[in-house]
């Protein structure tokens, strides 16, 4: 299912009647589809907020109807990650087609899809352990050879984003529009691509990594995600690594504590000026009290499966109740009445 045209229009007409900031795509001529779902997310910015669920992808959507079976309504947020393990594992590359033939079925059923990946440092190859490569670190030398269009490690680095570029077409070509989330959580020092504030740093990986995806692969139907992590020792300010409002649509943080500290909330809403900005990682889904306290979260992303923590149940459940969470039966395009269950194949 398309997200319609219409409801495009209908969102742009609301949010310029709130005085909200136009719903322009840092992408040029991006796609119907991506302009309207930015437009719904620019419409509900500090009134409500989308619930999501990330599913590995070993475990494809399975994690979707336990969502239903503890809640009783599904998230409207699908989340998946390319990968970058050996196949059949946690994280296999084996699933990626899966992966984006999943995302099209659940687009189709009224879904909103966000995508991100554990990227193989440039010097391996795929599959990698995540420790030694994922979360290894590159020299001074080898991040500046990556960062120099035309040197080994930059075509190396190249032919790796390719590869998903691939896959990301195939969204494009279903009209499915994706909050992409590349190289988050920059601004701590745990991925290797993480730690190097600064023009020469991170923000320029970012840039290049924009460059190779919008205007040599021509993805339009990108919804660009900067993913910085919840601020706290040894973590850099997000301001560090922001690489500027042209190349940036949401920004959003990961947040593993329970505290929801409203420094990141202010400092996120000070550099979107005006653009949405989300909770795109969550080890505990925030409270209504919290919500209430920060309503400009456009969407809030579980990472882990909810029916871990039974003493949380009821505080969950009064979440996805609450009048200012959306769920996935409340977006205005679903036309469905069950979502379909699939189940992955491990090869």
């Amino acid at each position: 299912m398309k997200l319609p045209r219409l409801l495009a229009c209908a969102v742009l007409a609301a949010a310029g009647a709130l005085g909200a900031a136009p719903a322009t795509l840092c992408t040029p001529n991006a796609t119907p589809e991506a302009a309207a779902l930015y437009a719904y997310l620019l419409d509900i910015s500090g009134r409500q907020t989308l619930a999501g669920q990330h599913c590995p992808p070993l475990l494809g959507s399975t994690r979707l109807p336990g969502v239903l079976k503890m809640l009783g309504r599904y998230p409207a947020v699908f989340s998946q990650d390319f990968g970058f393990s050996a196949p059949g594992t946690w994280d296999g590359i084996n699933f990626r087609q899966q992966i984006v033939d999943e995302a099209i079925r659940r687009h189709e059923e009224g879904f909103i899809i966000n995508l991100m990946w554990h990227a193989v440092r440039p010097t391996d190859d795929e599959p990698v352990d995540f420790k030694t490569s994922v979360q290894g670190r590159l020299s001074d030398e080898e991040w500046r050879q990556l960062l120099t269009p035309g040197s080994p490690l930059n075509e190396r680095w190249k032919s790796q984003v390719d590869v998903i570029a691939f896959f990301l077409k195939q969204l494009r070509a279903a009209h499915v529009p994706v909050l992409w989330r590349p190289y988050h959580e920059m601004n701590g020092a745990w991925f290797w691509w993480g730690g190097r504030a600064g023009d020469d740093g991170y923000r320029k990986l970012y840039r290049l990594l924009y460059d190779r995806l919008v205007n040599f692969h021509k993805l339009d139907n990108l919804i660009w995600v900067f993913g910085g992590n919840e601020i706290r020792e040894h973590v850099a300010p997000y301001a560090d690594f922001f690489p500027g409002q042209d190349e940036v649509d949401v920004l959003a943080t990961d947040i593993y504590s329970t505290n929801f500290a409203g420094s990141d909330y202010d400092d996120l809403l000070a550099l979107a000026a005006g653009k949405p900005i989300a909770l795109a990682e969550v080890g505990t889904l925030p409270t209504v009290g919290q919500l209430k306290a920060q309503p400009r979260w456009a969407w809030f992303t579980a990472w882990g499966d909810l029916g871990g923590n039974r003493a949380a149940w009821p505080a969950i459940k009064a979440t996805y109740e609450s009048a200012a969470v959306l769920t996935w039966d409340e977006l205005p395009w679903v036309k469905v009445r069950n979502p379909t269950i699939h189940y992955p194949v491990i090869k």
